[in-house]
């Protein structure tokens, strides 16, 4: 960014009086803890404050990203160029409305799955355990049909709220969001944000609810190395395998270029051993597609978010 352009987008920043940072370091910001810095890191608190961010970033040709808990989310070791705006802001407070026999729960994009799960365990509303311990926000799973263990966004989901090009506020339902594996249509329209997202759950049993989420987290903690930083599931799985399998049959569990590595616990992670670079990361991930096409035929694809 033009240091001329940097100086006026900063001066327009203030006068809407949406906090930000300059020169924000982005690995205090994801799970994977690597990435450069944000020409500016932004905060918008509510919808207007978006709005009125938004508009400051067109009218001064600002590059924007949205971000929420960055879960899956690899930055370049070089930063990101433009406006990095953070969601969380945006979580708001959850909304229940009763229709026949089922809830409709609305929750801000900003709202992180952790928390709509643990509040619909206590007003004893079923539908979401899969989603337990995924360390992501609404607005991400949404973006991405986040799922686990059988279960993905798309199969509770009724509809999203989002600002469009226009920075108009509309409605669509899932049946018009072309929800996919890891897909969804605000991918394809990336200036699209999300601003809550309503999800249909039915009544259960609180405690066996919260049994069902202390399973699953279980099993999280049982088989995925989550005590490192990394960015959960580093690839999508190909019809007919999955990709860890793939990866461990090649002999890759444990490989490693500088402080990227494939877990030794989970063949499908790469993890941070430290001071890992987006630069070691890629390398690792393009060396280790390329030895699982030519040994088994698969061709994997990330599922990581590289971020330039």
């Amino acid at each position: 960014m033009q240091e001329q352009q940097a100086a006026a987008f900063q001066n327009d920043l203030a006068k809407i009086a949406v906090p930000f940072t300059p020169q924000e370091p982005l690995a205090g910001h994801t799970t994977f803890r690597i990435g450069g810095p944000a020409a500016f890191w932004c905060q918008p608190q509510d919808t207007a404050q978006l709005r009125n961010l938004l508009a400051c970033c067109r009218n001064h040709a600002v590059r924007t990203y949205f971000l929420g808990n960055g879960s899956n989310t690899l930055f370049a070791d070089e930063g990101y160029d433009g406006a990095v705006i953070d969601l969380r802001g945006l979580a708001g407070e959850l909304s229940v409305v009763q229709d026949g026999e089922e809830f409709l729960v609305t929750a801000g994009a900003g709202m992180t799955l952790g928390r709509l799960c643990a509040e619909a365990q206590q007003r004893g509303l079923t539908g979401l355990e899969c989603f337990s311990g995924i360390p992501g926000t609404i607005g991400g799973a949404v973006y991405m049909d986040a799922g686990a263990y059988g279960g993905e966004m798309k199969d509770v989901l009724q509809e999203v709220a989002f600002l469009d090009d226009a920075l108009e506020l509309r409605t669509l339902p899932v049946r018009d969001l072309q929800m996919g594996y890891r897909t969804s249509i605000f991918e394809k329209n990336p200036s699209w944000c999300i601003l809550s997202a309503t999800v249909r759950l039915r009544a259960g049993d609180s405690g066996k609810i919260l049994e069902a989420m202390q399973e699953f987290l279980r099993r999280r903690n049982e088989k995925q190395p989550l005590e490192w930083p990394s960015a959960g599931s580093t690839f999508k799985r190909p019809q007919g395998a999955f990709a860890g399998s793939l990866i461990e049959k090649c002999g890759l569990r444990g490989f490693s270029v500088g402080g990227a590595q494939i877990s030794e616990k989970h063949c499908g992670f790469v993890i941070n051993r430290g001071g890992a670079t987006c630069a070691d990361v890629v390398a690792l991930t393009e060396e280790v597609k390329r030895i699982v096409r030519e040994r088994t035929g698969y061709v994997l694809e990330r599922e990581i978010r590289v971020v330039k």
